[in-house]
């Protein structure tokens, strides 16, 4: 009677053994699709930094390079002089002296109010953004073994679908490797019948 134990080195790499705690090949398959999967999310995520950095970098180059202070002095000075010492000169030099006035002004201003005051992201922020994608990857990689026990405790609840399964992939596996023997020792009688080549 033909059996399946033990597995040949070829068939053992196609296979998931629960009890192993390393990662097996088809499980790295996974794992790898996955975390591919998480590369458009990190160059997203590095070109937003990237964008909040550039940003940051151009509004403080406005902030320290494009103050202007004003300052703006102006005097003004209005005198009317009225001659004479007639009843009609004494009668303008009194209503209209007071219009003799003296103004001076001097004003300080400035852009400062309308300049940007940007804040960068500290280095805490910046981990704080990208600490989800980090967890995320880290998942990614520790998910194989959430799915081994999957299997267990389906197969804990439905026994006799886990009888079936492990049947079917038993069988399968027969006839893979009777198909392998046969397509190997044709392969044998081919090169047995050719003629040796000199």
């Amino acid at each position: 009677k033909q059996t399946l134990l033990p597995l040949l080195k070829e068939e053992i790499s196609s296979f998931i053994f629960p009890c192993k705690p390393a990662v097996q090949r088809p499980e790295r398959q996974y794992m790898v699709m996955e975390l591919l999967r998480c590369i458009p999310l990190l160059l997203f995520l590095l070109f937003v930094c990237g964008l909040d950095h550039f940003i940051f970098t151009i509004l403080s180059v406005i902030q320290n390079h494009s103050f202007i202070e004003y300052s703006y002095q102006t005097s003004h000075h209005l005198s009317v002089n009225v001659m004479g010492t007639s009843l009609m000169a004494q009668l303008l030099r009194g209503t209209i002296g007071a219009l003799n006035t003296s103004f001076e002004s001097e004003m300080e201003t400035s852009n400062l109010v309308c300049l940007p005051r940007p804040t960068g992201m500290t280095r805490q922020q910046y981990l704080n953004t990208c600490l989800p994608l980090g967890l995320l990857a880290l998942l990614c990689l520790a998910q194989v073994y959430p799915f081994r026990l999957r299997r267990a405790i389906a197969a804990f609840y439905f026994p006799k679908r886990e009888k079936a399964r492990v049947l079917f992939l038993y069988n399968k596996l027969l006839r893979q490797r009777k198909n392998f023997l046969h397509l190997q020792r044709g392969r044998v009688a081919r090169q047995a019948r050719q003629p040796p080549e000199l």
